[in-house]
Parts: structure tokens; C-alpha cells; sequence
């Protein structure tokens, strides 16, 4: 390598250093912001009392996921490690994706390893009633940013609901979610938050766990617009976390007109903070 060439890379790595620390720093900034209130004397376990008047698919699998007197989940961390597909090939990623309920929020900070050395840093949030996307090339070189757009609202939220899966006390009534029966192995639920509400299908397996999500229409950024697209994801491997059962796999994808096109394939290791003592997870 020649001296020229040596110090070119030195200073690409030393720019990638720099925009790796601010990409880091707003990502905390970001993750502070979701902090809610205090919870009050109300709900803070879940009873069985909360089953009465559920469809019978969706109270089997709140059986199925927790058990009497299962603390509230307040905070969640997701660590996540998969493929991430954003054209025709699948590339790694690792993500660390911050989770607060009551108000419902999240922000998702991952790093995908498509170019040896300058990973792609992309941070999908949902903020205070508002959805986010940005990316980076080394946190330096803007690749995406979006934000302010009713669509992106609606779909991080509906993202929300749908990962609430990983996070099972936010899908009961006291949370926020109201259901309704599809038939005896789907219901829809349904969460407002501000000014967006969103539903999604969710449909069950014969042991209660819920095996995938769907939705007709979740926006699909095409171009800087959002498309109305079906959408939806699997749920695989329930495994035992802090007392709940919970998914340890998934995939997501968009259902085109040419056929589905998984996008994202992960495992996923649960951290929880009920409110009370320190996190539990697995």
C-alpha cells in the first residue's frame, strides 16, 4: 500500500470513527425521549381478569404467553442479529432496538454490513407520536432520511404492534389494544396513539402463540411516497423469557404483486424493565 493510499484510508476511518460517535450520541438522545411517565397504582400485573369478553383465540394465547401476576413490561431492549435484504441481496446486520410502552415507542439502531468496513447505520424510530427513518453510510453519508409523514407514523406504529409479540404485555387490553374476533384462529387488534390508529391481523397456532401478523396495507416507501402494500411477518421458536413466552426468531416481508419479498430474518435475545427492579431477560 502506498503512503497516499494509507492515508486515505486512515482518514476514511477516522471520518467513520467521528460519524459513528454523533450517530451514537442521537441515537441517545433518541432513546431518552421515550421515557414515559412513572406507572400509577392501576395496572401493573396482568390477571386473569383481563381475559373476560377477549375472542377465545387471543385469551388462549395470553394464557399461552404469561402467567397470573406477570409484571408489566415498561421498557424493552431487543438485541437482534440476522440478514437484512434492501435490493437483490441479503446482507448481515446487528441492532440493538429500545422499546418503551405506555406511550408506545421505540427506536431501532442497526448496522448493515454491505461494504467491508463502512457498514450502513439505519435508525427506525417511532418518537412521541412520530415515525422516523435515517440512514448512513459510516453514520456520515446520508443514504435516507424521512420523517414528519402521516405514513411513517401509521407504519411505525403498526411495526410496533406487530413486534409487541417480543414484548407480550402490550398486547393486552389495560395497554392500549382492543380485539376483535376474525374467526377461531385469527382476531384483529387495534391501538391508537395520539392522532394514528392502526390494526393488524394476528393468527395463532394450536398450542395459543401467535405464528404470523398481517396487514393489506402498511405504507411502502416507493420513491419518497408511501404505497399502501401488504405486509406481515412469522413468529418461530417460543422460548421462556423473564417468565413469558416469547419468540426467539422471525421474518418480515412485503407481499408484492410478483410474490412475497422477505426483507428481514432475525434472532432476537429479550431484556426487560418492568418498572420495579433492575432488567430480567434471557
Amino acid at each position: 500500500m502506498t503512503g497516499l493510499a494509507a492515508a486515505g484510508l486512515a482518514g476514511l476511518t477516522g471520518a467513520g470513527v467521528l460519524g459513528t460517535r454523533l450517530w451514537n450520541r442521537r441515537t441517545e438522545q433518541l432513546v431518552a425521549q421515550l421515557a414515559g411517565p412513572l406507572p400509577g397504582a392501576g395496572h401493573q400485573v396482568f390477571t386473569m381478569e383481563e381475559l373476560t369478553g377477549l375472542p377465545v383465540p387471543v385469551a388462549n394465547y395470553f394464557r399461552f404467553a404469561l402467567q397470573p401476576g406477570q409484571a408489566l413490561i415498561r421498557r424493552a431492549r431487543l438485541r437482534e442479529t440476522g440478514g437484512f435484504r434492501a435490493g437483490t441481496s441479503w446482507s448481515s446486520f446487528t441492532a440493538v432496538h429500545h422499546v418503551h410502552t405506555l406511550p408506545p415507542g421505540f427506536v431501532w439502531d442497526a448496522r448493515i454490513y454491505m461494504l467491508p468496513l463502512l457498514p450502513v447505520q439505519i435508525r427506525d424510530s417511532y418518537v412521541a407520536g412520530s415515525g422516523a427513518m435515517q440512514g448512513r453510510l459510516a453514520g456520515l453519508l446520508p443514504v435516507v432520511k424521512e420523517s414528519n409523514r402521516p405514513d411513517l407514523d401509521a407504519g411505525a406504529l403498526l411495526r410496533y404492534l406487530a413486534e409487541a409479540v417480543w414484548y407480550p404485555t402490550a398486547l393486552l387490553p389495560s395497554q392500549g389494544v382492543t380485539w376483535s374476533a376474525l374467526d377461531n384462529a385469527s382476531a384483529l387488534a387495534t391501538l391508537t396513539d395520539g392522532h394514528t390508529t392502526v390494526s393488524l391481523q394476528f393468527y395463532f397456532g394450536e398450542q395459543g402463540e401467535i405464528v404470523r401478523c398481517y396487514t393489506p396495507a402498511r405504507f411502502r416507501d416507493v420513491n419518497g411516497a408511501g404505497v399502501p402494500t401488504p405486509w406481515g411477518g412469522t413468529y418461530h421458536t417460543y422460548i421462556q423469557a423473564a417468565g413469558m413466552r416469547v419468540p426467539q426468531a422471525g421474518e418480515v416481508a412485503w407481499f408484492l404483486p410478483e410474490g412475497p419479498r422477505a426483507y428481514w430474518r432475525g434472532r432476537l435475545q429479550c431484556t426487560f424493565d418492568f418498572g420495579l427492579p433492575p432488567f430480567k431477560g434471557v
